[in-house]
């Protein structure tokens, strides 16, 4: 009788820890921040102008905010990249291994590690505070494929924010 309840208790609390991530990012998309705010600074660091463009043509659709051409004038900056917003992981042309920062500087690895990198081309949707740099909301979507639409991701993933916003 003791052990099942332990295993219970195990079972209850693991299931807990893995949808944590999933509640909390749910929850801090309804930021009094990012709720409050009227102006955004889109910045598109993916590497293609059609995935931006749509981005911002699912932003304006949105209708929420105004798009800003000036970052300070901003009440919240919305960066689309291939890389998880603080950096990220890449792999050259050359074949060598290294790190982008949120800057873009580039640093390579004293010896390639190919395993950093996932097989899989993900995009991600991160909203800023254009004060701190502090990350309010992020989202991640895979990138590509016949079904989900080669170049929409960025308006995927601006969806998903109007989706979490208005919850």
């Amino acid at each position: 009788m003791r052990s099942s309840t332990a295993f219970l208790t195990v079972a209850a609390l693991s299931t807990l820890l893995f949808l944590s991530p999933t509640l909390a990012q749910k929850q801090l998309a309804q930021s009094s921040q990012i709720l409050a705010s009227k102006t955004v600074y889109f910045e598109n660091k993916t590497g293609s102008d059609v995935v931006g463009k749509k981005a911002i043509a699912q932003l304006k659709k949105w209708g929420k905010f105004q798009i800003v051409t000036d970052r300070k004038q901003a009440d919240l900056v919305l960066l689309l990249s291939a890389d998880p917003y603080k950096g990220g992981n890449l792999v050259m042309s050359g074949g060598q291994t290294g790190k982008i920062d949120d800057s873009g500087r580039i640093t390579e690895d004293p010896v390639p590690n190919y395993n950093k990198q996932s097989p899989t081309r993900y995009a991600y949707l991160t909203v800023i505070d254009p004060n701190t740099g502090a990350n309010l909301w992020s989202e991640e979507h895979l990138w590509g494929g016949i079904l989900t639409g080669v170049n929409s991701v960025g308006a995927r993933l601006v969806r998903e924010l109007e989706r979490q916003a208005k919850n």
